[in-house]
C-alpha cells in the first residue's frame, strides 16, 4: 500500500472514531487554519487562494452552526452560540465578497475563545 494512501486511511479512521467533542476542536482548528491560511494570501490579487480559504472557513462555521442542538436545556448558550456563529458567518461572506482581510482578525479572536472553551470541555470530560 502507498505510504499516503495509508496515512489517509489512519486519520480518516481516528476522525471516524473520535468522540463527538474531539471532532468539535478539530473544525475549530481547521478554521483557524484556513484564517492563517487566507491572511497570508493578497486578497486582492483575483489570482490569490484568499477567498477559496476564507469559503472553506466559512464552510465549517456553518457547519458547526448547524451542528447546535437546540434541544439541550440551556437556551441561552445554545442562541449566543449561534449569533457568534452567524457573525462570524457574516464577516466572512463580507471578506470574501470585498477581497478584504480586515475583517478576519475578529472572526479569529471569536473562533479561539470558543475552541479554549470547547478545550477547557474535552479535558474536563478526559477527567
Amino acid at each position: 500500500m502507498d505510504p499516503r494512501a495509508a496515512a489517509d486511511v489512519y486519520r480518516n479512521s481516528s476522525i471516524e472514531n473520535a468522540p463527538p467533542i474531539q471532532i468539535v476542536r478539530l473544525l475549530y482548528e481547521g478554521s483557524l487554519r484556513f484564517l492563517d491560511a487566507a491572511l497570508r494570501e493578497d486578497a486582492e490579487d483575483p489570482h490569490s487562494k484568499f477567498c477559496h480559504f476564507v469559503g472553506r472557513a466559512d464552510a465549517i462555521v456553518t457547519e458547526l452552526r448547524l451542528a447546535i442542538d437546540h434541544s439541550v436545556d440551556a437556551p441561552e448558550v445554545t442562541e449566543n452560540l449561534e449569533r457568534l456563529y452567524l457573525f462570524c458567518e457574516a464577516e466572512l461572506g463580507q471578506s470574501g465578497y470585498e477581497r478584504d482581510a480586515s475583517r478576519l482578525p475578529g472572526v479569529q479572536q471569536v473562533l479561539r475563545i470558543l475552541l479554549d472553551a470547547w478545550r477547557h470541555i474535552e479535558l474536563e470530560e478526559a477527567a
